[in-house]
């Protein structure tokens, strides 16, 4: 089963939509846990990825450990790329920054059949955000001077 992910994110590592969707069921379901996205559909999962691969054109996925139970595959992966492409989101548009972005994540994917039917998708978007500039970095303020804690 863990080959089945394995080929899942080196399909979309190398921009191979036809084996990513593939990969999936065709009612599967897919959520993105730091937009609350939720979506339904192989096309339309496939579909809703895509933006991270217009943002960040090279972006990648480095499986750092996964282990198995019985229907779920879990892994941890570092995603890292280059913000060279408009980024589509809830609150609109980030333009291209051409700043690296690195983050790890975790991905539950449910199997059956030899299809993923179910990911759960976990990251640090605060993270991704700061990194390329589009929020300003954890710990410093506007100015860039360590921010103070706020009085409670």
């Amino acid at each position: 089963m863990l080959d089945i992910v394995k080929k899942h994110l080196n399909d979309f590592n190398t921009s191979n939509w036809s084996g990513y969707k593939a990969s999936y069921a065709p009612n599967a379901n897919y959520q993105e846990m730091p937009s609350s996205e939720r979506i339904r559909g192989a096309e339309e999962i496939t579909k809703a990825v895509q933006k991270w691969k217009r943002a960040f054109p090279d972006l990648k996925a480095t499986i750092k450990s996964s282990f198995v139970e019985n229907d779920k595959i879990v892994t941890e992966v570092e995603w890292e790329g280059t913000h060279n492409g408009p980024l589509d989101g809830p609150l609109g548009t980030i333009q291209p920054t051409g700043r690296r972005g690195k983050v790890a994540a975790a991905l539950i994917h449910k199997i059956e059949g030899g299809k993923i039917v179910d990911t759960h998708h976990y990251f640090d978007i605060l993270t991704i955000l700061s990194q390329i500039g589009a929020v300003p970095r954890l710990g410093t303020a506007t100015g860039g001077a360590a921010a103070q804690p706020a009085a409670i």
